[in-house]
This record gives C-alpha cells, structure tokens and sequence, in this order.
C-alpha cells in the first residue's frame, strides 16, 4: 500500500465522520461502504461479530452501537426509511478487526481505528490526570485550613489523624483509613489519596468540618482549654 492510496483512504475515513454534541460517529451505512461490503446483509453479519467482541471486553454495545433509522430517497422525491447503525470509535474498530485483513481497505481500517482509538484514550488520560492534580490541590489546602483550625483548638498532631481517620470511615462505608490501604493494596506510609478514585478525592476535599465540634484539650499548666 503506497503513501497516496493511504492518504486516499485516510481522507475518505475522516470525511465520513458525524459529529453529535461533541461526539464523534459513523454510520454503518457509510463505513459498509468504506470497507467495500456490496450486500448491507452481509456487513452486518460482521456488525454482530463486533457487538460480541464489546460484550467480551467488558463494554456496553449500546454504548457502541446505536440503531437508527434513516430516510434515503428513491426517486421521484420519494423517501424510506432504511436501518442504520451509529456507530463510535471503538465499534469501528471492532469492525475492522472483525473483517477480512486481505482486503488492503479493512487491513488501512484496522491501523486508522487502532491509532486514533489509542490517541483518544491518551486524551482522555491526560484530562483525567489533570482533574486529579486539580482535586489533590483543593484538597490539600482543604486539609491545611483543617489543620489550623483544630490546632487552635488544642488538638495535636495525633488527634489530627484520628479526626481525619474518623473522617475516612464515614466517607468510605466504615472502613478506617488504615483499612482502606490493606483493601487497595496500597503501603501504609503513604497518603489514601495517592490510591483513591477521583469521585473519592473530590468528596474528601469538599467534606464539611465543623471545628465547633472539636473539644479543646485542657492545658495541664493552668487547667484552662489552649
């Protein structure tokens, strides 16, 4: 396959992408077409074959695969509906793994989805890690404001854990702080944040503390609260 039959078939791919609320699709109907099927009877045979791989791969096909139904004219300004498929990314690549790879078009198919299947995963990496840095921010200066108000209230560096521990057991269905590293595997030395999901960061960062409730410890010296 030379380099201008490569950009033929790239351009032809990129042309037929739909684009819904930000999101990007094609319809089967189109990439039967691009993949050279002549019988829509026959590519669907290959459009089941894919929707078992999605099943197999732990992934929803109907996040996938989404039947339409589209009108095409048939002359004389006359319209039926015939069925259709949206498919994403992903289904079009099953697709294509799932088709005849002698086929120099499916063989083009199969590295066109792969690469931008991975392109698109390595997006979706990239704004998860910068979600994540973004919530350990908010919940480090969250910990920090914690901190200064319970140490105005005499509360020591060990009784800080324990509040923060109590905090983890109510946020993480009773588990403490230590229990929760043993069930993720992670060491003990290191902070429960490093290992915890996104939705569980947010939740620690944006818990409400309400330092009335913090009971001063007694000075020794002179009996008063510190």
């Amino acid at each position: 396959m030379n380099a201008q039959k490569i950009q033929q078939y790239r351009e032809a791919f990129e042309a037929a992408v739909q684009e819904h609320d930000d999101i990007e699709f094609w319809f089967a109907r189109d990439l039967q077409q691009l993949l050279g099927y002549a019988k829509w009877s026959r590519f669907t045979g290959v459009i089941q074959k894919a929707i078992e791989a999605c099943k197999n791969s732990q992934q929803e096909p109907e996040d996938h695969f989404a039947g339409v139904g589209k009108m095409v004219s048939i002359g004389s300004k006359a319209h039926r509906e015939i069925e259709d498929i949206m498919l994403t990314r992903y289904a079009c690549y099953l697709i294509a793994q799932n088709g005849d790879p002698r086929k120099e078009v499916i063989a083009f198919a199969q590295s066109y989805f792969a690469l931008q299947t991975r392109k698109q995963e390595l997006i979706e990496e990239r704004i998860a890690l910068a979600e994540r840095v973004k919530a350990r921010k908010r919940l480090r200066e969250s910990e920090t404001e914690l901190s200064r108000v319970i140490y105005e209230r005499g509360v020591d560096e060990r009784g800080f854990g324990r509040i923060r521990s109590k905090g983890d057991q109510v946020l993480l269905g009773g588990n403490t702080t230590s229990q929760m590293k043993t069930k993720w595997g992670s060491p003990q030395k290191r902070p429960l944040a490093d290992f915890a999901s996104l939705m569980v960061i947010n939740a620690k960062a944006t818990a409400v503390f309400d330092p009335s409730r913090i009971t001063p410890i007694a000075n020794p010296q002179s009996g008063n609260p510190r």
